[in-house]
């Protein structure tokens, strides 16, 4: 009996023995390195050349994708802008967008609605990729965690994302504008993409001859061919990007890390993360482009200029003279004429690009921050609620 109870003591302390090392907390070197790790790779990979490539793949592709499902209705916006002798009869009007575009369709079929897409597809991969991929750097850098971040930041961020981009793509724009601008009647006279670059690059086109009746009149200044003229009326433009810009990522950023997590529960932000996405581009699209929409009138009538005029003067005209003569042809409404047809166009392309962009980010592991945010909620809600 006494050689039992030594017996059951010693294997009682080294059962202790045995399990106090699963007791023990881990070192205090080893915790502590542990989850730096993974945060200092996240921030290297948001700096690194690969991340940028992704993050600028994903936002051409999403450009793409938002510009096709909204091309014939883009082509139609331009000729209402632009005053297109054509199909001004239906400006202003609840159905003008649908007669013209029957209309179009009509004389030129599908091909006639999509005038001017290859142009636009040539100019917005670059153009979406660059403006997603410079929005990401700044973002990253003037607001390097979501503690950092402010409605005048997300302002600026978008802003500057804008202009570095339209400076860098504007002559492609300039192409497409004149594409979708020019009006034709039948399948064979359809506009080049090769002519409408010479166009552009010999502006102003030529006179047309005027009847033996008619009084002579002097021949207009000569202009010579020049690369300056890709870049006719990108002021206006870089003011307008300005706002539009910056009030679409501000408005982008607002209802997706303010808004949404304030009022929606985070399970229910999963569950429709793609349908949020969705609201929450168009919203952002949709104030973007009332803040921006008389500049971008007198920016289009400025792209057509040469084309509506056969003055080279008259056709050159700068900012503030356009601007008169859109006044003069209507008062303050003639600055937002077709904005109808703006909205219809650009809530859902918004909405799309924004959308798409999300997702690709997600499908190529980039948008990391976020959903391990939302993860962390998703386990942390239940016990809430209970």
């Amino acid at each position: 009996m006494s050689a039992s109870a030594p017996t059951a003591s010693t294997s009682s302390v080294r059962l202790e023995d045995s399990a106090s090392p699963a007791l023990r907390p881990p070192p205090s070197d080893s915790s502590s390195a542990q989850p730096q790790h993974p945060r200092k790779r996240r921030r290297t990979d948001r700096d690194s050349l690969s991340y940028a490539l992704k993050s600028g793949l994903a936002g051409g592709i999403a450009g793409c994708v938002a510009k096709t499902s909204v091309a014939p209705l883009d082509r139609v916006k331009i000729l209402f802008q632009t005053r297109s002798p054509d199909y001004h009869k239906y400006a202003g009007t609840f159905l003008g967008v649908f007669r013209a575009s029957k209309d179009i369709y009509a004389e030129t079929g599908m091909r006639g609605l999509l005038q001017g897409h290859s142009a636009t597809l040539l100019r917005i991969f670059p153009y979406a990729a660059i403006k997603f991929m410079a929005y990401d750097k700044i973002h990253n850098t003037l607001m390097p965690t979501p503690a950092d971040e402010t409605s005048a930041r997300r302002f600026l961020a978008g802003s500057t994302a804008g202009i570095i981009t339209t400076g860098i793509t504007y002559p492609l724009e300039l192409i497409r504008v004149r594409l979708a601008f020019e009006s034709h009647h039948s399948v064979k006279d359809r506009a080049s993409l090769l002519r409408t670059i010479r166009a552009i690059y010999q502006s102003p086109p030529p006179v047309a001859p005027s009847s033996s009746s008619a009084p002579a009149q002097p021949p207009p200044p000569a202009v010579k061919p020049s690369l300056t003229h890709f870049y006719r009326g990108v002021w206006p433009t870089l003011v307008g990007i300005v706002p539009y810009a910056g009030t679409s990522f501000l408005m982008w950023g607002f209802l997706k890390q303010d808004l949404m997590p304030r009022y929606l529960s985070p399970s229910f932000r999963h569950r429709h993360r793609a349908a949020l996405d969705l609201v929450a581009g168009g919203v952002a699209g949709a104030i973007g482009q009332t803040t921006a929409y008389p500049l971008d009138i007198v920016r289009r009538r400025m792209q057509v200029g040469p084309v509506l005029h056969a003055d080279p003067l008259r056709g050159r005209a700068g900012f503030w003279e356009t601007a008169r003569a859109v006044y003069a042809q209507g008062g303050v409404r003639n600055f937002f004429v077709g904005m109808t047809i703006g909205y219809i166009k650009v809530v859902p392309m918004n909405a799309v690009s924004f959308a798409v962009w999300v997702a690709m980010k997600r499908g190529l592991g980039l948008d990391e921050g976020r959903p391990q945010r939302d993860a962390e909620a998703l386990k942390d809600e239940p016990e809430e609620r209970a």
